[in-house]
């Protein structure tokens, strides 16, 4: 089973990553600890180089497709940009769960934005009820206390033919990072079952407490919420952006970016 909550890193490289959890606080903590943080994400979010701009959003935009007529719902969307961008790509419903609040001001016709917890999507009333046939988990799924609930709530919210877009940093990354903290070997972290607590590079008086998880970790919580991986990738710069941003590609080259998977409900097992 994966840990409970995992934490994203940012690094000094301005790397995307949303802070998503902190295990010494609990859901609170990391929802107080993602409030604070939200504005800083946002600005690195907007740079040229940001590697959100040139990588990840690209990426996960092509994996949803053609929006046009499809309800999509956002869990743990920032500032709500992309799910606007959405709306505007023709989405009949364009639903943003947020715990920062730190909402976009222009409305669009469909876009809903509404505060609220991922731990608790039972429980937020614009979401009783409602089927969508995109659900989103970008950078945001570490907020999860309980990774396999919270995949299945979702899970009931997908319309027949809908399916899940979850991305999560690459583990190895981790690892590596805490393998030159600790001086120790890659294989050493990457297997450790221990966390280990910093302070961000967006703001030096937030500490976070990360657990680490494995790949197999990821397939196993997929499997016991009831999905399936359709496709997995792991997005590169492309050869423009490699040649204008060579230090985003030597970042690229050490700790490797993203994995993006495109998840789908296993069929219901028949009654015995």
């Amino acid at each position: 089973m994966a840990p409970t909550a995992i934490v994203g890193l940012v690094s000094p490289a301005g790397d995307s990553s949303k802070a998503a959890g902190s295990d010494v606080n609990g859901a609170g903590g990391a929802g107080q600890a993602w409030s604070d943080l939200a504005p800083y994400y946002e600005q690195a979010r907007s740079r040229e180089d940001s590697l959100d701009r040139l990588v990840e959003w690209p990426a996960q935009r092509e994996v949803l497709g053609d929006v046009t007529g499809r309800s999509v719902l956002d869990l743990g969307c920032g500032n709500g940009a992309k799910l606007a961008q959405l709306a505007r790509d023709g989405a009949s419903a364009a639903v943003g769960i947020d715990v920062s609040g730190n909402f976009v001001s222009a409305a669009r016709p469909g876009l809903e934005l509404v505060q609220g917890d991922v731990n608790e999507l039972a429980s937020i009333p614009v979401l009783a009820g409602r089927r969508f046939d995109r659900i989103l988990f970008l950078q945001s799924f570490g907020y999860a206390t309980d990774p396999v609930r919270t995949l299945q709530t979702a899970r009931a919210m997908l319309t027949d033919d809908g399916f899940i877009v979850l991305t999560r940093t690459q583990p190895i990354r981790y690892a590596l990072e805490r393998a030159e903290q600790n001086g120790t070997s890659l294989g050493e972290e990457y297997f450790s079952t221990k966390s280990y607590t910093y302070r961000t590079a967006w703001n030096e008086q937030i500490a976070l407490t990360k657990r680490t998880y494995t790949i197999s970790d990821l397939l196993n919580v997929f499997g016991a919420a009831g999905l399936w991986v359709e496709t997995a990738s792991e997005p590169q710069l492309s050869e423009e952006a490699r040649r204008r941003h060579p230090h985003k590609q030597e970042w690229m080259n050490k700790y490797l970016g993203i994995l993006i998977f495109k998840l789908r409900a296993l069929p219901e097992r028949p009654a015995d």
